[in-house]
């Protein structure tokens, strides 16, 4: 059983490599997303960017910074199933998963321009936001140095595995199945 983490910055091509996983590997996929969206929906709050970066900061700074990463762990661990964890951002969630057995953490970016193009078209409820704004949360998460909070700079080098999507969907699978080329020999 292999359970990889996934981080990068928004609209880099974590969704797609999910997909690939999933559709091509019989990869099971938990995503953080998907679990702070659930919470936010429990209390009422809007469903964007802001409510889950404040959410996600709160539960973490209440329950440790790894919580959220660590729920999701627990089910995939039940799984028994190679699986796919989505969007880590803090370094506390890396460094919880790294002492967990049969782990590897993937990261992705390409250029910003291309990623908030990607955005623009995937049409999710957190997307529609201008490029001032798209900007403005990337800085926002990228920098923290509160292992609870978001750092995605930190995250990307932490990573086993960087995979850049400039190019094709194509191009980005040939580097993820030479990623598990390395890991599943």
């Amino acid at each position: 059983m292999i359970i990889l983490g996934i981080t990068g910055t928004l609209g880099a091509g974590k969704g797609t490599i999910v997909d690939y996983l999933k559709r091509e590997k019989g990869f099971t996929h938990f995503s953080v997303r998907s679990f702070l969206l659930e919470k936010i929906r429990e209390a009422g709050l809007p469903e964007n960017r802001d409510s889950m970066y404040e959410l996600a900061n709160k539960l973490r700074a209440k329950n440790g910074p790894s919580y959220v990463i660590d729920q999701l762990y627990l089910k995939a661990r039940e799984s028994g199933r190679n699986c796919i964890i989505e969007s880590i951002r803090t370094t506390g969630e890396i460094e919880s998963l790294r002492e967990k057995e049969h782990f590897y953490l993937l990261a992705v970016d390409a250029d910003p321009e291309i990623r908030y193009q990607r955005i623009l078209l995937r049409h999710s409820e957190t997307d529609a936001i201008s490029r001032e704004t798209f900007m403005n949360n990337e800085y926002r998460e990228m920098r923290s140095t509160n292992p609870g909070e978001q750092n995605l700079r930190k995250c990307i080098e932490m990573a086993d595995f960087l995979l850049t999507n400039n190019g094709t969907k194509e191009d980005l699978d040939h580097q993820v199945e030479k990623i598990l080329s390395v890991i599943q020999p």
